[in-house]
């Protein structure tokens, strides 16, 4: 808050936003003061996209003012708010793939330079944030994590006074978000305002010094986040309590039926990792996961598991005792495998398509969607109906465009495709990546129903917190190796830190051994 006769950096008052359907922000008042960590909280489709997209100047309000140093203003393109001072880290990256780090960088400054001298001031800029980067990478061959650290290095680069971050940490160890809350608080000592969206309420109250809560695109509440318990930050956000997913320790598992041995895959792109002796095996009714700091190879990985890059052997991926590893992703979807990428838009779901096609890629064979070749309509619209009711998709309807959906009810809707397929085996990348506390803890417990069910499951992701809450076992992918596979239950943090930084050995086959302990 602005410290008496000191004008707010930016104030808010009535900020109203009607789209067809849906009043996505209804008379927002927020005030943000000079060096602040302001957090902004709400469930999925509360409304804060839409808010600082506003703030931005990518949408334009209804109706409402703002204020930037006590003065009126009226922010009606990116290139103005930035001219203020207005930097932007979005939760969906706007990068051009086919471009370097440092061209990408430049595409989003205003001011001219060369690109020597921008890539060398590119690597400074991440080497003092502790976000490095290759400046003449190509943005496709970059992983998540990388895509995320060019977004940051970019705004920092513009040197803001208000910095907005959507979900800056979803694709971040917990190593590297200490590092960016360093970065933060260090920014706000001097001076910088900081509006922070986030899922991840432990950060919030470690981080930020007051919350704005939305609900159904209203304020709801403001508070001292420090002063309240995650839980009760939740609380606020849905408006209910919500029971959260539980691991039940030495469930039965029963026989593999995800198998893989010996896997060695070039990686897919020039500047990507390769894999190397990769093995381990997933049994019915087990969730095993996969840590690691992006671009130690999850990406080769994941391309191998869901057919999208074919493997030098038929039987390095098994799946329910059939050789698959040279059949491409249909084909493996016929043997019962399900696949959520790390990618929502343009990987896991095509923007520019409606819910109800998308809900189709995927799901025309084993929903049976289609009759002689033709799509049976009635049969798909139901099955998207379904999806959007059990996991509470916010949005207009299933004839949305899936670009059209926040992050999080997107990444909903593509999770509860995949699951209500009935799975035998799931690969899932990121599951809870950019949603709201109560949608994590629901997509939890049907990841752990489904395992109940039988199917087994292979979890990738970078939140530990996560794995450790839902494995029956884990293992870290470091530099393209894969370490043992360990019993959750009796993992040592300090040893996991270690093998993420690759400063620890163990990478070697499983023993079946592990897997039949995490049984007893």
């Amino acid at each position: 808050m602005a410290e008496r006769g000191v004008p707010a950096r930016l104030q808010l008052r009535g900020i109203t936003k009607q789209f067809p359907g849906c009043l996505a922000n209804d008379h927002i008042d927020l005030t943000l003061g000079p060096g602040e960590i302001h957090a902004l909280l709400g469930e999925n489709g509360a409304g804060k996209s839409t808010l600082v997209k506003i703030i931005y100047g990518i949408l334009r309000a209804d109706g409402g003012d703002i204020k930037w140093d006590g003065q009126p203003v009226s922010i009606a393109s990116p290139s103005q708010a930035r001219r203020l001072g207005i930097a932007m880290v979005f939760q969906h990256f706007s990068l051009f793939e086919s471009m370097t780090v440092a061209e990408n960088v430049a595409l989003g400054l205003d001011h001219g330079a060369g690109l020597d001298a921008l890539s060398a001031r590119v690597g400074e800029v991440g080497r003092r944030y502790g976000l490095a980067l290759a400046p003449e990478k190509v943005v496709h061959d970059l992983s998540v994590g990388e895509r995320q650290r060019v977004e940051i290095v970019r705004c920092l680069m513009q040197e803001p006074r208000l910095l907005i971050m959507d979900e800056p940490t979803s694709v971040l160890t917990p190593g590297e978000a200490e590092a960016l809350f360093i970065t933060l608080r260090q920014l706000a000592d001097e001076g910088c305002t900081i509006l922070y969206i986030s899922h991840k309420l432990q950060e919030i109250r470690a981080l930020c010094d007051r919350a704005t809560v939305l609900r159904a695109g209203r304020v709801v509440a403001t508070c001292d986040p420090r002063q309240e318990t995650a839980r009760d930050l939740a609380r606020l956000m849905i408006g209910e309590d919500f029971s959260q997913a539980s691991k039940t320790a030495g469930g039965p598992c029963g026989a593999a039926r995800l198998q893989v041995r010996g896997l060695n895959m070039a990686a897919a792109a020039i500047h990507g990792t390769a894999i190397t002796g990769i093995e381990f095996e997933v049994a019915a009714g087990e969730i095993l996961g996969i840590a690691g700091v992006a671009g130690n190879g999850q990406n080769t990985l994941l391309a191998a598991l869901s057919g999208e890059q074919l493997c030098p052997n038929a039987g390095d991926i098994r799946i329910d005792d059939q050789d698959a590893g040279d059949l491409g992703p249909r084909r493996r979807r016929r043997l019962g495998l399900a696949f959520v990428p790390e990618e929502r838009l343009g990987h896991g779901a095509v923007p520019e398509m409606s819910l109800t096609d998308n809900a189709l890629l995927t799901g025309y064979e084993r929903q049976d969607l289609l009759s002689r070749g033709s799509i049976m309509f009635p049969r798909t619209r139901d099955y998207a109906q379904r999806i959007v009711k059990s996991f509470q998709v916010v949005t207009g309807s299933i004839g949305s465009h899936a670009g059209s959906l926040s992050g999080g009810n997107l990444q909903k809707f593509i999770i509860g495709r995949e699951l209500l397929q009935q799975p035998k085996v799931l690969v899932v990348a990121h599951p809870t990546w950019g949603v709201d506390a109560g949608a994590a803890a629901a997509i939890h417990t049907a990841l752990l129903d489904l395992a109940r069910q039988g199917a087994a499951i292979l979890v990738v992701s970078q939140d530990l917190d996560e794995l450790l809450q839902i494995s029956d076992r884990f293992a870290v992918l470091s530099e393209g190796r894969l370490s043992e596979c360990m019993v959750t239950a009796a993992a040592d943090i300090g040893r996991i830190g270690l093998l993420m930084g690759g400063q620890a050995t163990g990478h070697g086959r499983e023993n079946g051994g592990e897997r039949r302990a995490a049984q007893t």
